[in-house]
C-alpha cells in the first residue's frame, strides 16, 4: 500500500520528561485499517512552518493491545517540529500524518518461545516500548531484556511505564537502566553503554548466539558499538534490527546543488518513470538530483521525510535502470537485493531509470 498522509485530530499530548511529550492521535473509523500498525513502526508528520514543509517521523510507542495510535517526541535543539511538539500542539490541534512505515520490528507470535534483547538510548526507547508491550503481551513464553542508556534519571522516557511492566512481567522482562550523567550504586551502571556493560549483562540473560531478535535504536556511534559486540559474541547478523534516531558518529552526505529552477536551457541527464498512487509519470532528471527531488521539482506529492537515508519511507522498487545511493542506514540486504532503493538518495547511473513506489 502507498504511503499517504490524513489529517488527524489529536487527542491527547502527556508530558513525559521535561524534554520529551507523546502524542495521541484520533482515528476516525473511515481510517482504522490504513492505520493498523506493527510494533516498532513509526509516523511522518507534518506541519508547514513559515511556509516550508516540515515533516518528521516519530516512532510509535503504543502496544497493539493499547486501543490508541500515540508517538513520543524528545525535543532537539534548534529543531522546528520538536520544539512545535513540545511547547505548542495541543488537543484538538489537527495536523497531516503518514500512515505507518518501518520494519523495524517483528510481529509477536503466540506460540513462540524467544529471547527478545533490545538496547536503546534517549528517544530510541519509543519504539522498544511498542516492541516490549506488544510482545509481553502476546508471546506468554518469551523473554526480554532491555538495556537503556541515559544521562539522568529524570531523562528516562516512559520510566513510569517501564516499571508498570517490569512489575507486570516480572519473571521475563529485566530491565538495565544505565546513566552517564548521573551516579548510580552499582558501576557497572554508569557511563555510556559500551561494549563491556553488554557482554556483561548478557550474560546472566541468555548467550548471544541464543538471541532470536535483538534491537537497537538510538544514535549511530552507539548502535555501531553494539551490533560490533553483539557479532563478536554469536548473535547472528540477520537477528541483529537497528533503527537509527540520528546520523552521531557515522558519515554524512555532502549537499549537492540541484536544478530547483530548472529552464529550456538546461538538459536533463536521465529519464525518470515514476509510478506513485497508480499513476506513472515522466519526469527529467537533472545533475545533481535525487529521484525525490526530480518529482517535487515537478509537483508531485513524494514520500520521504529524513532525507538522510535513515527512516525508510521513501524506499522503492527500481523496475529498470541502475541508481547509486549515497548513504543507506536502513535498507536490508536482501532488500536492495530484489532491487529496493532509498529515493531520497538515488541519482541515476543511466539514461532511463523507472522507480515503482506502489511495490513496496
Amino acid at each position: 500500500m502507498a504511503v499517504e498522509f490524513h489529517k488527524l485530530t489529536i487527542a491527547d499530548v502527556r508530558r513525559e520528561t521535561p524534554e520529551a511529550v507523546s502524542i495521541a492521535f484520533a482515528v476516525p473509523p473511515e481510517l482504522m485499517n490504513d492505520y493498523r500498525f506493527s510494533p516498532g513502526q513509526h509516523l511522518t508528520l507534518r506541519q508547514e512552518c513559515d511556509g516550508q514543509d516540515i515533516r518528521r517521523s516519530y516512532s510509535i510507542c503504543a502496544g497493539l493491545d493499547d486501543g490508541e495510535l500515540r508517538v513520543a517526541v524528545k525535543k532537539v535543539e534548534g529543531g522546528v517540529f520538536s520544539t512545535l511538539c513540545n511547547d505548542a500542539i495541543k488537543p484538538g490541534d489537527v495536523i497531516d500524518v503518514m500512515t505507518p512505515q518501518g520494519r523495524f520490528g517483528v510481529m509477536p507470535n503466540p506460540d513462540a518461545s524467544r529471547n527478545y534483547l533490545a538496547i536503546a538510548a534517549g528517544s530510541g526507547i519509543t519504539p522498544i516500548l511498542s516492541l516490549l508491550r506488544s510482545t509481553l503481551t502476546r508471546e506468554p513464553n518469551s523473554r526480554f531484556a532491555l538495556i537503556y542508556g541515559n544521562r539522568t534519571t529524570k531523562n528516562i522516557i516512559f520510566k513510569e511505564a517501564l516499571e508498570d511492566l517490569k512489575d507486570q512481567f516480572l519473571d521475563r522482562l529485566v530491565v538495565h537502566h544505565v546513566l552517564s550523567r548521573e551516579q548510580q550504586d552499582i558501576d557497572l551502571f554508569n557511563g555510556r553503554i559500551d561494549a563491556d556493560k553488554i557482554e556483561t549483562l548478557l550474560k546472566s540473560f541468555a548467550p548471544a548466539d541464543e538471541i532470536d531478535h535483538a534491537f537497537l535504536c538510538g544514535p549511530g556511534a552507539m548502535i555501531e558499538e553494539a551490533k560490533t559486540t553483539l557479532l563478536r559474541l554469536g548473535t547472528p547478523d540477520t537477528k541483529i534490527h537497528i533503527e537509527y534516531f540520528s546520523t552521531d558518529g557515522l558519515p554524512i552526505a555532502p549537499r549537492r546543488a540541484v536544478h530547483a529552477d530548472a529552464t529550456s536551457e538546461d538538459k536533463p541527464v536521465a529519464q525518470a518513470r515514476i509510478t506513485l498512487h497508480g499513476s506513472a509519470y515522466n519526469v527529467p532528471m537533472f545533475d545533481g538530483e535525487t529521484v525525490i527531488e526530480a518529482g517535487e521539482r515537478v509537483g508531485l506529492e513524494m514520500p520521504y521525510s529524513c532525507r538522510g537515508g535513515m527512516c525508510c519511507t521513501c524506499r522503492a522498487k527500481l523496475v529498470s535502470g541502475e541508481v547509486d545511493m549515497e548513504l543507506n542506514y536502513s535498507l536490508e540486504p536482501w532488500e536492495m537485493e530484489a532491487g529496493y532503493v532509498l529515493t531520497c538518495q538515488a541519482r541515476p547511473l543511466t539514461k532511463e531509470i523507472v522507480v515503482d513506489y506502489d511495490e513496496v
